[in-house]
Order: structure tokens, then C-alpha cells, then sequence
């Protein structure tokens, strides 16, 4: 009896365990290749529609002397720059409404972190900045599916506890186009491997 116990006890914890573990499933983050979006992976983060503009990249805008800010890129060509996208929970892949930073692979020797981050107190509201201001808000950054047509397009959160808002574009008089925080029109966006088979 003990032994059949014992084995009805290691089922239950092996099948609460792994129903929480990554999977492939309709529900995966997957990149323009349709592979799974790697915890610690290269991307290029770049939208699903390219008419107003590229990829994501940085800029230096208002009064700026390094560029700090990160913008969607106005040559709809450009790819952007690479990004990483890192988790510290120890899952080898990126799944919806899973916690994780962006990080810029390489930035100007200006900027004091690779790291992006949400800055409030700004003209455009609430943006996503690198290092270098002192209302940066402390959070992650989550994907979700924007669409459920088969489409591997995403968008971007940025979450505080609880509460998540959409990042969508903020079109200055200079014509940059920012990462700001959005109630309702988010930026769709795909993540193309900087090795990627569709480079």
C-alpha cells in the first residue's frame, strides 16, 4: 500500500509540476522562422507592418546628448538593432505573459546601460528609455498575442505588479517615432533572429 501511495504521490507532483513548464502549443511566442522565442536569444524586434516605419532602434531626441531614447526606425527597411531578450526565471524559452528584460546588444559608448526601461514625466508620457534618468520605473516586459489567425504577431507590455499597459508609437514634432505606454493601440511587432532564414 505504501508503494502505490508513493507512486500516486510522485504522478501528482510530476503533473503539477511539468502543466507549468514551457510546451509547444498554439500559445508559444514564436519568431518570423516560427521557432520558439529563445530566454537569452538575438532579435531583431520589428512591426508588422512596415509602412510607417523599420525595426526598433535608438535615438537621441528632445535634449538629448546620447541617444537614450528607443524609437521605431523611420527607414522602413531597417531591421533596427539588436535586442536580447533575457529572463531570469530559468525557462529556456519566452511564453506569453512571462516576465523578461530587453537589453540592446550593443549601445554607444554614451549610454550607461544596455538595458530598456519605462521613464515617466516625459512630454510624450510615460516611454521606454536606456538608462540615464532618474523616473525610471521598476518592472518587466511581457508579450502577448495580438492576433489568432496563425500569425506569429505579438505586442509588447510593460508590467508594473498587476498592471500592464500596451507600448505603442508616439510620433514627436521632430518626426521620432517613441516607445511610448498606450491604453489602446499598441505597436504589433514580430521577433526576427538576427541569423534568421528571412534576413
Amino acid at each position: 500500500m505504501k508503494g502505490i501511495t508513493t507512486l500516486l504521490f510522485s504522478l501528482f507532483l510530476l503533473f503539477g509540476f511539468t502543466s507549468y513548464l514551457p510546451s509547444a502549443t498554439a500559445f508559444d511566442v514564436l519568431d518570423t522562422d516560427g521557432k520558439l522565442l529563445r530566454n537569452g536569444g538575438s532579435y531583431y524586434v520589428v512591426p508588422v507592418k512596415r509602412g510607417s516605419g523599420g525595426g526598433i532602434e535608438l535615438a537621441a531626441t528632445g535634449n538629448e546628448t546620447c541617444p537614450l531614447t528607443v524609437v521605431q526606425s523611420p527607414n522602413k527597411a531597417s531591421k533596427g538593432n539588436p535586442c536580447l531578450v533575457l529572463s531570469s526565471i530559468l525557462f529556456a524559452y519566452i511564453t506569453p505573459n512571462f516576465p523578461f528584460q530587453i537589453n540592446f546588444a550593443s549601445v554607444p559608448t554614451c549610454a550607461p546601460t544596455l538595458l530598456w526601461t519605462v521613464v515617466d514625466g516625459l512630454p510624450e508620457g510615460p516611454a521606454v528609455k536606456i538608462g540615464g534618468y532618474r523616473d525610471a520605473r521598476s518592472g518587466a516586459f511581457q508579450v502577448q498575442k495580438a492576433s489568432h489567425r496563425g500569425c506569429n504577431h505579438y505586442k509588447l507590455l510593460f508590467c508594473l505588479d498587476d498592471t500592464c499597459e500596451d507600448i505603442g508609437v508616439y510620433v514627436d514634432s521632430e518626426g521620432n517615432r517613441r516607445l511610448v505606454l498606450t491604453k489602446n493601440d499598441p505597436l504589433l511587432i514580430q521577433f526576427q533572429r538576427v541569423t534568421s532564414s528571412t534576413a
